[in-house]
């Protein structure tokens, strides 16, 4: 599968490249920098609205989390998803409809726990393997007729032309050009965004800023009801009591172990520079034909996972995963319990890195996983029964092109956000504010992984930063949150890094949505073009129509 794979995008490269050679200019209708699935969705709308397009992606793999690891589909109501974004489930549903790709287990033997379908019958699969994901892609790339180059980095420095407020063309670090009459950031970190000068902001909001509730360090916040819903912070994803912080216990002299804020949490409700956890979505095999199994990380430090073995040594208990079933005897493997697969605080210079920076931290998140996974499978101290289990576990041999089985994409949760024309926070969520100028329905919980670990008033170790919050329905996600200001650009939409507070964005930040996002980006922008207009004094009215036509999910009734 994987060598079918790169011929298919080494052709797609190979067909790109002469095209640059024959057009010097690269003049296109729409330039969609960011190859994640709503740079994607994006980039099939522009085709079938007739406007010349062309996808860049900065690393060698397209779909971004989809294909990364990301398998179990976080959305909520899944009703609420449709137009290109439930094409992309119903392709995966048939992916799966046909006997060969069942490779190390069958059709009938595969439990997934009830996330696949939304209801009896449906057409769409809502699990997946990432190499089932790439295919589905690959198939939408290929039917499309769709220009794709990979590896292009965009030069953030001196990449972006504007006149008079208007992106003219962007440059990578290779040396291509490529000018647009439109452009569209689908980066998860909001490269192209930055470089254009457009207004963005990076960590939390203090809960002043936009008067909410669940932003800001939260260090008390408990099982409470707010403003109608349930939000969980201070038991979820923490340590249990009496974790001692210090290299020898009970002895503040000896220093904290590693990964500990020196300097506290911080003040209650305040805001800061600080970003929730990544991790890599392990894709991992207990099929012993297709595992390889865990191995130390290079330069492993014991002392880097003290934390974890004293949490069980204190009377923890549970798996420290959320170990999803995927097809194929393959999982979606998640972070869970106080010490796990987020690399708690370890990534907050990751939005503004260089390249060079991000692919350091990156290896580091993935040798901080190795270590991680080799200490519950095989370490000592570690309790017998998440020994036996973890250790039948590994990665797999036939989904990434790395020898080790690990993927390239981390889990980039957060990164900028824009501050557009309009900003989503907490009211959308809980229905309180509603955005009239509605381009997708978001539907998942308000949610934030932990962003530091401290130490508490007691001398224990504690995480700092996670909210679980319910949403009890759809909302509108308004087209000014994927817009910059006017006198910013007026051309450039950004549906992935949009315009949201933190505890917003940890909403609408899902993979179906950025796919539904990036569609109406598209469509935004080809109307833009037949309307000879700036993206924000669009009528809104023949976007609205012009989504609908799409099959795009705009209301919420609420006796569906």
């Amino acid at each position: 599968m994987k060598f079918l794979h790169f011929i298919f995008l080494s052709i797609t490269i190979f067909i790109c490249t002469n095209c640059q050679n024959e057009s010097a200019q690269n003049e296109y209708d729409l330039v969609i920098y960011g190859g994640t699935s709503g740079g994607i969705a994006a980039a099939i709308q522009a085709k079938r609205m007739g406007k010349s397009v062309i996808l860049i992606e900065p690393d060698s793999r397209i779909g971004g989390l989809t294909t990364g690891g990301l398998g179990q589909t976080d959305i909520g109501n899944k009703a609420a998803i449709g137009g290109i974004s439930r094409e992309f489930y119903e392709g995966i549903k048939k992916y799966y409809d046909n006997p060969k790709n069942w490779n190390w287990q069958s059709m009938e033997e595969y439990l997934d726990g009830g996330q696949t379908r939304t209801k009896e019958g449906e057409l769409s699969m809502w699990t997946f393997e990432p190499s089932a994901a790439l295919s589905v892609y690959e198939d939408f790339i290929r039917n499309e007729n769709i220009e794709l180059v990979l590896n292009k980095k965009l030069d953030r420095v001196n990449g972006v032309t504007k006149t008079d407020g208007k992106i003219n063309s962007i440059k990578m670090l290779s040396g291509e050009t490529y000018h647009g009459k439109m452009f569209i950031d689908a980066t998860y970190e909001g490269d192209l965004m930055a470089a254009a000068g457009i207004s963005y902001t990076i960590g939390r909001e203090s809960n002043e800023k936009y008067q909410e509730t669940m932003n800001g360090v939260n260090t008390r916040l408990k099982d409470t009801t707010m403003t109608g819903h349930r939000a969980h912070n201070a038991l979820n994803h923490n340590f249990v009591d009496g974790v001692d912080p210090y290299v020898n216990k009970g002895d503040p002299a000896s220093g904290l172990l590693p990964f500990i804020n020196p300097n506290g949490p911080g003040e209650e409700g305040a805001g800061d520079d600080k970003v929730q956890a990544y991790c890599y979505r392990m894709c991992m095999t207990d099929h012993p034909e297709n595992r390889i199994p865990f191995e130390k990380s290079e330069n492993y430090n014991e002392l880097d996972y003290e934390l974890l073995l004293r949490n069980y040594e204190a009377g923890e208990d549970g798996f420290p995963w959320i170990n999803s079933k995927m097809p194929n005897r393959k999982t979606d493997t998640n972070n869970r319990t106080g010490f796990s697969t987020d690399f708690i605080g370890q990534n907050y210079d990751y939005p503004e890195a260089s390249y060079e920076e991000r692919e350091e931290i990156k290896e580091r998140h993935r040798q901080y996983q190795k270590g991680l996974m080799w200490t519950l499978a095989y370490h000592p101290r570690m309790s017998q029964h998440i020994r036996d289990e973890v250790s039948k576990w590994g990665m797999c041999k036939d989904e990434f092109d790395r020898e080790d089985g690990w993927q390239q994409q981390l889990y980039i949760r957060e990164a900028r956000r824009m501050i557009g024309e309009y900003v989503m926070t907490q009211y959308n969520c809980e229905g309180l504010e509603v955005a009239e100028d509605v381009i997708g329905m978001g539907a998942y919980g308000m949610d934030s992984h932990h962003i530091q670990r401290y130490v508490n008033a007691d001398g224990n170790v504690k995480n700092e930063g996670n909210v679980e919050a319910h949403v009890k329905e759809p909302y509108p996600i308004s087209y000014r949150s994927i817009t910059p200001k006017k006198e910013e650009c007026s051309n450039l939409l950004v549906p992935v890094c949009l315009s949201a507070s933190h505890i917003a964005f940890g909403s609408i930040r899902m993979e179906p949505v950025f796919m539904v996002l990036g569609q109406s980006a598209a469509t935004a922008a080809c109307l833009a073009i037949d309307n000879n207009t700036s993206v924000q004094e669009l009528d809104y009215q023949k976007l609205k129509s012009q989504l609908t036509a799409g099959k795009q999910r705009l209301s919420w009734e609420r006796n569906k």
